[in-house]
């Protein structure tokens, strides 16, 4: 955002310099990221001057060129300038660029220097408009009339306007301060505080002389969508003359950044940057049957903009229509059947507030910003309006003349009220780390436009601005307190004085930092997609398409609905991979997925969609790089279950408290686990299945794993650290040969375990897989299985161990009808 500095001392007697106004804006937190010197002419017209032709003769040396002496004022040491113009004549009064002066031309600029052309002297250059900047001719030299005051400076001459020109980073919540008055506002609130009294007011613009002079143009205004524009104002304006802007408003303007167009659509302008409240003027004899209406078009409809570029509406779109078609985006851009031209002679001008999520959601579908939209979208001011329809009705019968030809016709049905907040002063305190007086505080918050409605000794109770939609709360206000009182006064101690608190649990954001380094220290690689994706993959696998939260107006096909689960991201990065040649992947990502549930009547729409956050990870290819030190392995299962583990015991979850259940084979797994800590479930993990594989282009096996981030860290945080004396007894360790069906798995072996011994039982291990169907018998599998025993109170005998085991023994014979081998 521009402000001029000169522009805004129109409205504060700002006592300093252009430097010192940008440390003071940027202490405020009005960030100025550049001061810029502006010129209404580049170069400002630096080192030309008026000069009198003395004398003309033909060169010597060349037919075409004329040899000159120019008085430049002093006339004693005339100037020999060789000039090419065939207009040159003695007498006239031209402007002269001195030696070292430089100019800027529509081919580039150039420096002017002391030389010799064919032979002769020139110390100087008489200049072309074009040359100059004054305009565009180049048909021979400028020639000035003959009072024109030989040895003035042309920038004297031409009334050369000179600023300097602020670019402030306006942050999002500021719309207040996008605007002179705005800036001017908080220049008055710190100079004030820093006098220590109220020493400087902002003079705003006098409408006092506004009256309608008749009521010949009424045009009446129906809003059908109030919800969508809170407020409409506006009134007409005949007889007046479209033409190019006077000097003083031009220069306003393009001090800003901002090109002239007429006078008309310029004021509006002005006053925008001026009042903050954007303004649109229409041709009122565009305006079939003569009434305005504001409501949203039927979807299809087309719309051609001052662009001359044709939009599809949605039905969400806000237009002003009159009796037959849309005539204006509301809030954001003008139509070219109702603009402003050179012909227009009676104006409809428009002052409304509009709501920001209609006018954004607009803005982002059709792609288009505008000085407006920026605005509004942020929100505006209702109580503007109307004075802003007068300053700008006022300004425009000043430079284009004509009649205010309508009273100011005023739709406004639901008074907006201003949010009123308690604030305490040792709140005030308590933020900013300083007490401020309490006069100090009530003297800020006035000067910033705040209503005190009651003051108490320990708190007072404020009406907020309308146009300071971003506070809120009380916090914004002592964020505003800060602001202007200076950041930079207030002391940092010397000691800083802090409560050490002991937080047993570490928050998400550290323990999935706790995680994340774990799995890169495996050799996982993060990897972060897109939460959009392919509404196609949820309409098999076993998923419930229903349940997909639709996007309503997607990119592409490919970005339709937003994911419901991490899987398909994770097998689209492996299959991108694969076909690089990178075969060995172990992956890891986090993200949330979303989901929708069936509603019924009368429940509250947004309890329908729900998100929450997930772990999952990918295993494929081989174990580790090829080497010759250790044979080639492929990732196995127990790879992939290692890992989950690993993650739950760093997370405080003791696997003794896992309960298993195996996943059968279906669409997404060949087969696979779920894990729960009792009803809770944890994680799912198993071996992905050929069909998803081959539906994702995906080549290899791949291992997947999904832990439920959240319900993980709500278990985590059950559970207490407790420390154990270093064991003083030895383990005993027995293993077991087992015979049993291919189907059984070896969590049921460990369940079995657990539940038969749970005191002195601390391990059990498989620590081999024997296959042999000539040898076993078909559908059979030999398990050798370990048993770790320890007492924390004593050495155990073998008469103990060999109990115990026998118990394992008749349990796996009847539970699963084991042969001990």
């Amino acid at each position: 955002m521009k402000i001029s500095y000169n522009w805004l001392k129109e409205y504060i007697d700002y006592p300093g310099s252009p430097e010192e106004l940008a440390v003071l804006l940027t202490d405020s937190g009005l960030e100025v990221e550049s001061l810029d010197r502006f010129e209404s002419i580049r170069g400002g017209l630096k080192g030309v001057v008026i000069g009198e032709v003395i004398s003309c003769h033909p060169h010597p040396n060349a037919d075409k060129l004329t040899l000159t002496l120019v008085d430049v004022g002093g006339g004693d040491n005339p100037l020999p300038i060789v000039c090419g113009a065939p207009n040159v004549a003695e007498g006239q009064k031209v402007l002269v660029a001195l030696t070292g002066a430089t100019l800027y031309t529509p081919q580039g600029e150039f420096s002017i220097k002391k030389t010799k052309i064919r032979g002769e002297v020139s110390e100087g250059m008489i200049c072309a408009e074009d040359e100059l900047g004054l305009g565009s001719s180049h048909d021979g030299i400028m020639v000035l009339p003959d009072q024109a005051p030989t040895g003035m400076s042309a920038a004297d001459y031409f009334n050369v306007a000179r600023d300097w020109v602020y670019e402030i980073g306006l942050t999002p919540n500021r719309i207040d301060a996008a605007s002179h008055i705005g800036v001017a506002r908080d220049v008055m609130a710190v100079v004030n505080h820093q006098k220590k009294k109220k020493e400087v007011n902002i003079r705003m613009p006098d409408i006092s002389s506004f009256v309608a002079d008749n009521n010949d143009l009424p045009i009446p205004v129906f809003v059908e969508d109030p919800d969508a524009c809170p407020r409409y104002s506006s009134l007409t304006i005949k007889g007046l003359r479209v033409s190019e802007s006077p000097d003083w408003l031009k220069n306003r303007l393009q001090s800003i950044g901002l090109k002239p167009i007429n006078n008309v659509v310029d004021i509006t302008n002005f006053v925008l940057h001026e009042l903050g409240q954007p303004l649109h003027a229409f041709d009122a004899d565009a305006i079939d049957g003569g009434k305005v209406v504001v409501k949203k078009s039927p979807p299809g409809t087309i719309f051609e903009t001052l662009d001359k570029e044709k939009l599809e509406l949605t039905g969400n779109d806000l237009m002003i229509c009159n009796d037959s078609t849309p005539m204006c985006m509301g809030g954001i851009l003008g139509g070219i059947e109702s603009g402003v031209t050179e012909n227009t002679s009676r104006i409809f001008l428009e002052s409304a507030c509009f709501d920001p999520l209609t006018i954004r959601r607009s803005s982002k579908h059709h792609g288009i910003k505008t000085d407006a939209s920026f605005r509004f979208e942020r929100g505006s001011d209702p109580n503007m309006t109307i004075y802003a329809l007068k300053r700008a009705a006022l300004m425009i019968k000043e430079v284009a003349g004509g009649q205010i030809s309508s009273n100011v016709h005023d739709v406004y049905p639901i008074k907006k009220k201003p949010v009123e907040l308690e604030l305490g002063f040792s709140r005030v305190q308590t933020l900013i780390g300083k007490k401020i007086p309490a006069d100090e505080v009530l003297g800020i918050l006035e000067d910033l436009d705040f209503s005190i409605l009651e003051s108490k000794k320990e708190s007072v109770k404020l009406a907020v601005p309308l146009y300071r939609v971003d506070v809120t709360r009380d916090a914004d206000v002592v964020e505003e307190i800060l602001r202007i009182y200076g950041y930079n006064n207030v002391d940092i101690p010397s000691k800083m004085h802090s409560s050490i608190v002991i937080s047993p649990k570490p928050d998400k954001e550290s323990l999935q930092n706790i995680v994340s380094d774990m799995l890169a220290a495996r050799g996982f690689t993060e990897i972060m997609n897109n939460s959009l994706t392919k509404g196609a993959y949820y309409e098999n696998m076993g998923f419930d398409p229903e349940a997909s939260v639709v996007i309503q107006n997607p990119l592409s096909q490919d970005l339709n609905v937003m994911r419901q689960t991490l899987l398909f991201g994770g097998l689209e990065t492996i299959a991108y991979n694969q076909n690089r040649k990178v075969q060995n992947m172990k992956l890891y990502e986090f993200g949330n997925i979303y989901l929708k549930k069936r509603m019924q009547e009368r429940e509250n729409p947004l309890d329908a969609y729900s998100e929450r956050m997930v772990l999952a990870f990918f295993l494929t290819g081989k174990r580790q790089p090829e080497s010759w030190s250790e044979p080639e392995q492929s990732i196995s299962f127990f790879d992939l279950k290692n890992a989950a583990y690993a993650i739950l015991q760093r997370l405080g979850i003791d696997p003794e408290m896992l309960r298993v259940e195996e996943v059968s084979g279906n669409d997404r797994f060949a087969y696979g686990m779920d894990v729960y800590v009792e009803k809770t479930h944890l994680a799912r993990l198993g071996l992905l299945s050929k069909k998803l594989l081959g539906s994702m282009d995906v080549k290899d096996k791949v291992f997947y794993g999904m832990i439920e981030w959240e319900a993980l860290i709500a278990v985590s945080a059950e559970q207490s650290l407790t420390y154990r004396d270093v064991p003083r007894f030895p383990e005993v360790r027995r293993d077991l040969a087992l015979l049993i069906d291919k189907k059984i798995s070896f969590v049921e072996i460990e369940n079995i375990a657990r539940q038969t011994e749970k005191r002195i039982l601390k391990e059990v291990n498989l620590f081999d897989v024997y296959e042999d169907e000539a040898k076993l018998g078909k559908q059979k599998k030999s398990y050798a299985v370990s048993f770790t025993f320890q007492d924390n109170n004593k050495t155990l005998t073998d008469k103990e161990i060999d109990k115990i085991m026998d118990k394992l023994t008749r349990s796996y014979e009847k539970t699963l009808g084991a042969v001990i081998r």
